[in-house]
């Protein structure tokens, strides 16, 4: 049964950084197509960045570009979401999700993803 736990989440200061992780197991993120998505309270969950399952392309929602960079340790079978600068209305639930079959550039649509962890919280506060 594949599984993805995120971690890493917490309380931040305006102008901080966290770096969130993405651990799976019963699949090799290395051959999937991997995405982070957030839900504030009241709010649609969205995509905020996706790496490519071929060729390591990455995208990114507007608003965190520059701020934010996805990247992989395939030894560790886990994916980063390093976050700096954040901002309050980066507060939300972050989640990761994966996806075995991509083709082309991934996308930051949560119906592409078939598999999900359980959340992380993130707290932009001062």
């Amino acid at each position: 049964q594949p599984q993805l736990v995120e971690s890493g989440g917490g309380l931040v200061q305006p102008g901080g950084s966290l770096r969130l992780s993405c651990a799976a197991s019963g699949l090799t993120l290395e051959h999937y197509g991997v995405g982070w998505f957030r839900q504030a309270p009241g709010k649609e969950r969205e995509g905020v960045s996706c790496f490519s399952r071929r060729g390591g392309i990455t995208t990114y929602e507007d608003s965190v570009k520059d701020r934010f960079t996805i990247s992989r340790d395939n030894a560790k079978n886990t994916v980063y979401l390093q976050m700096n600068s954040l901002k309050p209305e980066d507060t939300a639930v972050y989640y990761c999700a994966a996806v075995g079959v991509q083709f082309g550039r991934c996308r930051l649509s949560r119906s592409d993803y078939p598999y999900w962890g359980q959340g992380t919280q993130v707290t932009v506060s001062s």
